[in-house]
């Protein structure tokens, strides 16, 4: 079937922002988008938990999609982290991510609050109506405390503008009741379970590895749509330990900013309460990296 959200499938990476003496450091922050389109990354996607925007002021909340938005100048689709656990905020930063020319925006399910399900509904409908962009609802009930059952994301999908759900609940029966009952496009909020999504229908990856590897994220999307599901699941044992450290080492984006740093692409700041991956994580992070090739 035809499913409304495909211009996005493929390979979005959800980028880092970068730090600088505790300042937004948007030198770095245009060369990391520079690195994502040369590899040939299709969406870009700022602000969102690897980007650390639970410690970002507004104002660095909407600068930054405004820099990565003029950054991209094209070249690649940008989808604005702009979720909130405030309705009314969420849909004041969705507001400014469309006009400053983001293509889509991505929704974190509101947090802490933990509404019922009619809330969650409500809450996405009345971003949908508020704007025009593709909205992508973002489910990922171990950062947010509740699951959006698969029979809401189906009535979210009978919205015209809700196209996308980025999948983090780790469930197959999930994401095949919402294949199944639904027109959206469903990616991966997991890398490591990029593959197995694949199987079952899914179009793509919001990527965590994808700071550091996008190019071989690539090779597994192509193969697996070229139908050489071999080469994609060799592709898949290959980056999976990778993909399990960069997540389970400490909370992202720890890991994914000590490895940037440990191959000269970010400094590694970050804002507390995040805190530098300790010596033993490094250690086994080193490990990884080296038995991967890139150190």
């Amino acid at each position: 079937m035809s499913r409304k959200g495909s211009d996005f499938a493929g390979l979005s990476v959800a980028i880092v922002t970068p730090f600088k003496d505790g300042e937004v450091d948007y030198d770095t922050l245009n060369a990391q988008v520079d690195f994502q389109i040369e590899a040939g990354t299709k969406c870009l996607v700022p602000v969102g938990t690897t980007g650390e925007s639970p410690t970002l002021s507004h104002e660095e909340h909407e600068r930054v999609i405004s820099a990565v938005v003029q950054a991209a100048a094209g070249r690649a689709k940008v989808m604005a982290g702009t979720g909130s656990n405030s309705t009314a905020e969420a849909i004041r930063l969705t507001k400014w991510a469309a006009k400053e020319g983001s293509d889509a925006g991505l929704l974190v399910a509101p947090y802490y609050n933990k509404p019922t399900q009619e809330g969650f509904y409500q809450h996405f409908k009345a971003i949908s109506e508020a704007v025009d962009i593709p909205l992508c609802v973002y489910n990922i009930p171990g950062r947010t405390g509740k699951n959006i059952e698969p029979e809401t994301i189906a009535r979210l999908a009978e919205l015209t503008n809700i196209t996308m759900v980025k999948e983090a609940t780790g469930q197959m029966d999930q994401a095949s009741q919402i294949l199944g009952t639904t027109d959206l496009t469903l990616l991966s909020g997991d890398d490591s379970m990029t593959l197995p999504y694949l199987s079952v229908g899914g179009e793509g990856i919001i990527s965590v590895v994808g700071n550091i590897i996008p190019k071989d994220m690539i090779v597994l999307l192509d193969a697996f749509n070229a139908g050489d599901a071999r080469t994609a699941c060799e592709l898949h044992h290959k980056l999976f330990t990778l993909c399990r450290d960069l997540l389970g080492l400490a909370t992202n984006p720890i890991p994914i900013k000590a490895a940037m740093q440990l191959l000269g692409r970010d400094t590694g700041d970050l804002r507390l309460p995040m805190t530098a991956l300790d010596d033993q994580g490094l250690k086994a992070l080193q490990a990884t990296l080296t038995e991967y090739g890139l150190l």
